[in-house]
């Protein structure tokens, strides 16, 4: 990961904003042999007297599940919009074209849970991703017995305790201010990530040139 200031956010609390508005993480780790694995699947993060965790679901007996069992450090890659810059949006064409991106990297340790934690992850899980709304039907508790009880063998939950946290907003800080601007202009008129990318942009543009709007 890029380990320069300029792609590096101060705020916190932005870093942990950002994972919970892209909450479909990377969780990957070796197994015992040091071969890799890795899954997708959705996490909620919440701090507990001044620690983060995170938690989620995954199937038993995969392959990152026995991984996870054997070798409890764990990875969790968090990322958002992405968009190639060209060079010839720059002041100065004569340099390299681009890739800018956000990423946030979350390590720490899994620790699977019992029957119980399953349960209070589940509820916890659709509650946060329901906005809270306790009439949907695919909250756990309005859902049958006989659909529940085989899934809940199937899956098992987790908490990673997060050791650390690291980041890259890669987001044409390093530019000077044409280039910066015609970036965003050009990027505004794509669609998709690319004009996420220049809304983003857009929007720090006071923090990438102190005294500007």
């Amino acid at each position: 990961m890029y380990d320069l200031p300029y792609y590096k956010e101060e705020d916190k609390q932005v870093i942990i904003e950002f994972i919970h508005k892209h909450p479909f993480a990377f969780l990957s780790g070796c197994d015992e042999h040091n071969k890799p694995v890795a899954t997708q699947l959705p996490v909620f993060i919440e701090e507990r007297n001044g620690v983060h965790f995170l938690t989620g679901h995954i199937m038993r007996n995969t392959d990152h599940h026995k991984a996870f069992m054997k070798n409890p450090d764990v990875l969790a890659i968090f990322t958002g919009p992405h968009t190639y810059v060209s060079a010839t949006w720059y002041s100065n064409p004569s340099q390299a074209s681009t890739w800018n991106y956000m990423s946030v990297h979350a390590k720490g340790k899994i620790k699977f849970l019992d029957e119980q934690g399953l349960i209070d992850v589940l509820k916890k899980l659709s509650l946060h991703f329901e906005k809270d709304s306790h009439s949907s039907t695919t909250i756990f508790d309005n859902l049958p017995e006989q659909y529940k009880q085989p899934l809940m063998k199937a899956i098992v939950a987790f908490e990673v305790e997060v050791e650390s946290i690291d980041h890259v907003f890669k987001l044409s800080q390093d530019r000077d201010e044409a280039s910066y601007h015609n970036i965003i202009k050009k990027l505004s008129e794509q669609g998709g990530d690319g004009k996420e990318i220049a809304e983003i942009m857009q929007q720090r543009i006071s923090k990438v040139f102190p005294g500007k709007k």
